[in-house]
């Protein structure tokens, strides 16, 4: 028995679809309990589901009843068995879904072959040609089972490949057409090997057996598919089932059934390509697969509460419909009235912000606006994940959590950052910021307490792993701790990780290894490494929900893991991550019960308050279509695929739908990431109708405004610090004379303050790392010299060169080694020809990088560390500064800026080295290893130099000792060169400030 025609509804837009739903089905219940648990509802999926209950207890008041069965057609597996015996009896007969890790490795083996053979055949295809990496073949194979999941969908045969004519496309596409064809004919055969279906399969034989088992025998109860637009050519059918029931009926969400004539006829697919961008495109597909007429689609009965929300928006209804006209009926635009000339839309107002971080704050703003009215709720719709997420983060600061429906990726999440973060580092050889990243990690432990980790990464950061980047591996990072400054107890620490990590690093280096080992090693040392002194590894990693989907991703991946041949260790990191791309987090508790964070297709079933609608751009809200790798437009249409654009016209109905609440503001970012962006389709048609929407509250722009604006902006001056006269340094060397005229506060902070600039991390190498080996070097072999110098001298020199770059621990530094090293042995060639010359013209090495210091003014000590002073045949003294940077120039030099030479002059002259005390020579070597290895700087008038310096260290001592004299930040600016304290100074805060008084008239 079946209707006469079909029994299809529609509940209106701005209604509020579930709420008007549940409304009806318990006023059809009549408060008979069992009445209601008589029902079946169909809903699209799982989250429907749990929206409909929702609504069920609002409608019901809170009281407690037996619910209807509701069952997601969109996502029929195991729940299928509670549709009807014939359905259990189907799933029972089916091969279970293949599980869907399992599935992406098998195809990713697929595509590696075809890719490696095509690159040995040199051939090039639209994904770029060549063998891939097992990551990129997990990428393609996600998109590949998408199109073998498409293909099961619209119930297409793989065998038409076949009768696709190949000369008829690009040559690139004829060769992934031949590998499709390919693929058709093999995967069968794997699915067959495995005992397993494809899921888009399985799903669609469930649902046809449930449509033949309702037809064949109607069930008794009453029977309603609400919600579903019936994109799925088998939810269609079973939709087609269920409004033929006796007590069946299709309940459509925001049917349009007052679209006029034209613009139905122009979203007809088949005589218009374009009529699947229209928010009724599907609908209108839906209907015509029914073989039911639009007049025919009645209206859900409405309650007061439900027909007064839909009175309320029916205005905005009209002008939304009317904007998103097919383009074929745009000319009908002038003949609709605007409505309200000062408001066309009531309720409806349109906000452009500059960021996505100010439009992320201007909705928190107005969510935690909303939390002000009692009872009143309020939902960000939006497809952009980040957008979402952001939102998250500004509530925090009011307090106020809530979640995001989507999810939270697992490689986003603090398991999964840890479990990637483990991987990467070991397959860089722990370098330094990936080491540190790891253990500074909050997981991290190592078998200790995770305060006394933390410590071990900060010792490690601070006295072992700055400056450039050491050589890969624990070995390297070993070396330097031995080395370091540290006490007992770090190295044992450290130890103690290291042993824990070097496992996967040994791993890792293997050029063949299988995934099983990988995973299990990549657990075990995870286990391991997150183990504290109080607790196992696998109770701190796997906790929680965000714990519970990396246990069970990892579960997943090692018993797949035996589908993918063995690889390169280094290439396991991109393919963790590749394999993790779809696992999801949900939270299950602690959902804000009045806000929400929902995608569009979630949005289409429910409503709140205030509804703001984020993120409306193009590429973001409508989604870009996207791209097929395998499959180019003309291919799709050929082989009976829907369009890409269809998508478009779905989202378009997602958005007339959100766009019906009582309050909905619309948001937009005028940049993302520095680029600028393209407003929303439907926005531009808004404007282009209605001249423009309602800018949004003032009120929330001025509290966006001053929402991180303190409450009074104070200038900072320069910092004017004045230790008393005992915390003043008397004892300074030479360089830091020059530190002390030039930036005086960075003297006060090293001296006074004892804070000393820690080097980058991974740092370029620079002149200062060249100069301690340099100097080291030549310091050890002129120590060992004689009066006559060897024969082999540039030899030795190179020898102590390179003890001295090892025990500085920058033979560990392979940019030291390859940059620098060169340069060192071009040098000690230089200065062993050099030293032969001067040796012959009377010259001899009276000091070698020897520390001296004198009492030079009353209660000031002046030392320095002379480099190298030679004896004149004239007997005189050549002081001689080796220069690893730029040397001074000759107006710095007359200027005063660079006393370190003079002073040292001065130092002999006071009878510092070897009592000779008459200087007649000063000259920087400027040490480079090009060509030549070392220029020959010689200061000009000596004497005067040295004359001058004397004077301005007298001058400087005593403008010191008055006590009020400040220790001035860059008294004289030098733009041209950063300073190691500028930070602590805050000089880019005044700076700028003073440099406009001082330019102003």
């Amino acid at each position: 028995m079946s209707h006469a025609a079909p029994a299809v509804y529609t509940i209106p837009t701005g209604a509020g679809f579930l709420d008007t739903l549940a409304a009806g089905l318990l006023r059809e219940a009549g408060g008979d309990p069992l009445a209601l648990a008589a029902m079946t509802v169909l809903v699209p999926n799982r989250r429907a589901v749990r929206g409909l209950r929702e609504a069920l207890l609002r409608a019901g008041g809170g009281r407690p009843m037996v619910l209807p069965a509701m069952r997601p057609v969109g996502d029929v597996d195991e729940d299928a068995l509670g549709f009807d015996a014939a359905v259990a009896d189907a799933a029972l007969d089916l091969a279970p879904a293949i599980e869907p890790t399992r599935r992406l490795i098998l195809l990713s083996r697929l595509v590696e072959r075809w890719r490696a053979r095509d690159a040995a055949a040199g051939a090039r295809t639209e994904n770029g040609g060549g063998a891939v990496a097992p990551a990129q073949a997990v990428d393609l194979a996600r998109d590949l089972a998408g199109l073998i999941d498409a293909l099961h969908t619209e119930g297409i045969d793989a065998g038409a490949f076949k009768h696709l004519v190949p000369e008829a496309y690009a040559s690139h596409w004829q060769v992934t057409l031949r590998f499709l064809d390919l693929v058709t004919e093999l995967w069968p055969a794997l699915l067959a090997a495995e005992g397993a279906l494809d899921p888009a399969a399985r799903r669609d034989r469930l649902v046809r057996a449930l449509a033949d088992a309702w037809r064949a025998a109607p069930p008794e109860g009453p029977v309603i598919a609400a919600g579903s637009t019936g994109t799925v050519p088998a939810t269609a059918d079973l939709l087609g089932v269920v409004a033929r029931l006796p007590r069946g009926r299709v309940v459509l969400p925001g049917f349009d059934a007052a679209m006029d004539r034209d613009s139905w006829d122009a979203i007809d697919p088949q005589r218009h390509p374009a009529a699947a961008l229209h928010p009724q495109a599907a609908m209108r597909q839906l209907l015509d697969r029914l073989g039911v007429d639009r007049a025919e689609v009645r209206p859900w009965p409405l309650d007061p509460a439900a027909e007064a929300r839909a009175r309320a928006v029916a205005g905005r209804v009209e002008m939304l419909r009317e904007a998103l006209r097919p383009a074929e009926t745009v000319a009908a635009w002038g003949r609709v009235a605007p409505g309200d000339a000062a408001d066309p839309l009531p309720g409806l107002s349109r906000v452009d912000l500059p960021t996505l971080r100010a439009e992320a704050a201007y909705i928190a703003l107005a969510l935690r606006e909303a939390l002000e009215t009692p009872g009143k709720t309020a939902a960000l719709v939006t497809p952009d994940r980040r957008l979402g997420r952001m939102v998250a983060a500004e509530l925090r600061r009011w307090s106020v959590t809530i979640d995001d429906s989507a999810g939270e990726p697992l490689g986003a999440t603090v398991p999964g950052v840890f479990l990637r973060l483990l991987v990467d580092a070991a397959a860089g050889g722990f370098r330094p910021v990936a080491l540190l990243s790891l253990l500074k990690h909050p997981l991290a432990a190592g078998g200790m307490a995770p305060a006394r980790c933390r410590a071990l990464a900060r010792a490690l950061d601070a006295r072992v792993l700055r400056g450039p980047r050491p050589v890969a591996g624990l070995a390297a990072v070993t070396r330097l701790v031995e080395r370091g400054d540290l006490d007992d107890r770090i190295r044992a620490d450290w130890a103690r990780v290291a042993a824990i990590l070097a496992p996967l690093e040994a791993l890792l280096a293997r050029g063949s290894v299988a995934l099983a080992d990988l995973v299990a090693t990549h657990v075990r040392v995870a286990e391991a490494l997150a183990a504290s002194d109080a607790e196992p590894g696998a109770e701190r990693l796997y906790v929680g929900e965000a714990g519970h989907v990396a246990a069970d991703a990892l579960a997943r991946i090692g018993a797949a893991a035996d589908a993918l041949e063995p690889l390169a260790g280094d290439r396991y990191p991109a393919l963790f991550t590749a394999l993790i791309a779809d696992a999801t987090v949900r939270p299950r508790f602690g959902r804000h019960p009045r806000l929400s964070v929902w995608g569009p297709i979630e949005a289409r079933l429910q409503q709140a308050d205030l509804m703001i609608l984020g993120g409306l751009n193009e590429g973001s809200w409508p989604p870009d279509p996207g791209h097929d790798p395998w499959m180019s437009r003309p291919m799709r249409h050929d082989l009976g695929l829907p369009a890409l654009d269809r998508r478009v016209g779905q989202s378009a109905h997602d958005f007339v739908e959100a766009a019906a609440a009582p309050e909905v503001v619309l948001t937009r970012a005028e940049k993302v990431d520095g680029a600028p962006t393209v407003p929303s389709r439907w926005l531009v048609r808004l404007d282009a109708m209605l001249g423009g929407l309602p800018t949004g509250d003032a009120r929330r722009r001025a509290w966006l405004d001053a929402l991180d604006r303190p409450a009074a902006v104070v200038p900072l001056d320069p910092p004017r610090p004045t230790p008393p006269p005992a915390a003043r340094p008397a004892t300074l060397s030479v360089t830091q004379v020059e530190t002390w005229m030039r930036d005086p506060y960075a003297l006060y902070a090293r001296k006074v303050l004892d804070l000393a600039p820690l080097d980058a991390l991974e740092a370029d190498p620079q002149a200062s790392d060249r100069g301690v080996f340099m100097h080291a070097g030549l310091e050890a072999y002129f120590a060992g010299v004689g009066p006559d110098w060897p024969d082999d001298a540039a030899a030795g020199l190179i020898e102590a060169g390179w003890r001295a770059l090892d025990a500085q621990g920058l033979a560990d530094r392979p940019a030291v080694v390859q940059f620098w090293w060169p340069r060192y042995c071009q040098v000690a060639r230089w200065i062993d020809a050099e030293e032969r010359r001067r040796r012959a013209a009377g010259h001899a090495p009276l000091v070698i990088e020897r520390m001296v210091a004198r009492e030079v003014l009353p209660g000031f000590t002046l030392k320095a560390k002379a480099d190298r002073v030679d004896r004149l045949a004239d007997g005189r003294l050549a002081i001689i500064d080796y220069k690893t940077g730029t040397p001074p120039t000759d107006p710095q030099l007359a200027a005063g800026f660079a006393p370190q030479l003079p002073l040292e002059g001065w130092l002999a002259q006071l009878g510092a080295f070897g009592g000779v005390d008459e200087v007649g020579e000063l000259a920087f070597w400027h040490v480079r290893g090009g060509d030549p290895a070392v220029a020959v700087k010689t200061v000009k008038k000596p004497d005067e130099r040295i004359a001058q310096a004397r004077e301005g260290l007298a001058q400087l001592v005593a403008a010191f000792r008055d006590p009020a004299m400040p220790y001035l930040s860059q008294p004289r600016p030098d733009r041209a060169r950063g300073h190691d304290y500028d930070h602590l100074a805050r000089v880019k805060e005044w700076q700028d400030r003073l440099d406009s008084q001082e330019d102003a008239p």
